[in-house]
């Protein structure tokens, strides 16, 4: 994959970095990283405008958020509810009530919530989700998903061209970040989980 990615970037400049960011976005398996920091490279390499490569992704970035936004707004509250009143909101001892604490509370949040994930791989993506379910602000997603992305973005950019020749070696670097990030989030769930069942069996005995 990582080959078909370069050769995108390579022969489409701006218009591959586009589509490129656009599907990662809908996709999260396929790495950013690659994408950006190779073309990074190219922004010397083949000449590529630095700031033009940057709002090519960032744009990209913002229609597959937008994707994933829609999708996300099909599942609204009353759909939700539907969810924990049958066997799978049974199985994770969910109610209704905590369907619209969760909604309540990224609307509440989700401004913060949407900027601050868009640097967490994975995270970046499925962020939009939620707040399609919650119906937050266009307008705001909009913006925050704007200002998120084109921070990760030009971040990747700029490490791509000053590494040149060696920009692969980057991609080790950011898969470690990666990794540190997603361990952190994935102890955060579990302690969130952990507090969140403990609340609810100490309301219940």
């Amino acid at each position: 994959m990582q080959e078909w990615l370069l050769q995108v970037i390579a022969q489409y400049g701006y218009v591959g970095v586009f589509l490129l960011i656009a599907v990662e976005n809908i996709f999260p398996p396929i790495p950013s990283e690659v994408i950006l920091t190779f073309a990074g490279f190219m922004t010397v390499q083949a000449g590529l405008d630095f700031w033009g490569v940057a709002i090519a992704a960032t744009a990209g970035s913002v229609v597959g958020a937008l994707v994933l936004y829609v999708l996300g707004s099909f599942l609204n509250e009353a759909r939700l509810e539907k969810l924990a009143a049958g066997q799978l909101g049974w199985a994770l001892h969910m109610k209704d009530s905590d369907i619209k604490k969760a909604i309540d509370w990224f609307n509440r949040k989700g401004r913060s919530t949407v900027f601050f994930c868009r640097f967490i791989p994975i995270v970046r993506s499925l962020i939009s989700i939620p707040a399609g379910i919650a119906r937050m602000s266009l307008g705001l997603f909009v913006l925050f998903t704007t200002a998120g992305a084109f921070i990760w973005n030009t971040a990747l950019l700029y490490m791509g061209r000053l590494a040149g020749n060696s920009w692969a070696k980057i991609i080790d670097y950011i898969q470690v970040y990666s990794w540190i990030a997603l361990i952190l989030l994935g102890l955060l769930c579990i302690g969130f989980g952990i507090y969140y069942y403990r609340k609810r069996f100490n309301k219940e005995s």
